[in-house]
């Protein structure tokens, strides 16, 4: 077996992205003893408050922090779309990486890089499966790679967007969330930590409502690409109101 693979991906817009949405639920997989690498599409740059360079070294510790290990790639903030190329960029990594689960942005409408994450992602899985690339024109992106069939493509809820009333599952995260708190206010390019970040506050409301639902502190929303099976239903923690 590869000493690169992973059992989980999380591919991101923007550094930051992953730390948002699902953080928590990160650092859960990781204390499990799963193997998890974020793939963020671009750098990131350029970002509000600070010199070009810095959110970069600001993502990698935060992913150290969640216990994660990060790839950026060289596509630009602002303009990311769904194109050919990215969705290749993203197929290889899933074949190079063979994640048996994969993680990215959904449903999103406010920022237009994160509207363009989900075709995407869809798309990235079912490429990373098929054969023969070689007789397709542009398929040598893939050269060099194996197909890799994933075992579930899950969706976060973005924060920047209205609270999901409908949604797959929820992860209780209130043992890791400080660890999640931690990794965002490395963010500085981003975020006014020091001054109590109105969006870190926002997110934080969010996650506190969710949990609320399920009588936890905190929680993370989850929707799935396809229909959740399980042996039996004793696989589900007790609800608060049954």
């Amino acid at each position: 077996m590869s000493s690169d693979r992973v059992d989980f991906m999380v591919v991101s817009a923007h550094p930051d992205d992953a730390e948002v949405q699902m953080g928590g639920t990160i650092v859960k997989l990781i204390r499990k003893g799963l193997k998890g690498i974020l793939i963020d599409l671009c750098d990131g740059e350029p970002s509000d408050f600070d010199p070009p360079g810095e959110r970069v070294k600001q993502a990698n510790i935060a992913a150290g922090i969640l216990g994660v290990t990060r790839t950026m790639l060289e596509f630009q903030d602002r303009m990311i779309q769904d194109t050919i190329e990215i969705r290749l960029a993203i197929a290889r990594e899933i074949r190079r990486l063979r994640p048996r689960w994969v993680f990215s942005t959904s449903a999103a409408c406010v920022h237009p890089d994160h509207e363009a994450m989900e075709p995407i992602a869809r798309a990235a899985v079912f490429y990373a499966r098929l054969k023969h690339w070689d007789r397709v024109p542009g398929g040598e992106a893939l050269n060099g790679t194996e197909p890799w069939e994933v075992d579930r493509l899950f969706f976060p809820h973005c924060k920047l967007e209205p609270t999901w009333g409908d949604f797959a599952f929820a992860v209780d995260v209130s043992d890791t969330y400080d660890v999640k708190q931690r990794a965002l206010a490395e963010y500085r390019s981003i975020f006014r930590v020091e001054d109590g970040d109105q969006l870190l506050q926002l997110y934080e409301a969010e996650d506190a409502h969710m949990g609320r639902l399920f009588g936890v502190s905190y929680a993370e929303i989850f929707r799935s690409h396809s229909p959740l099976i399980v042996d039996d239903p004793t696989v589900f923690l007790r609800g608060i109101h049954a």
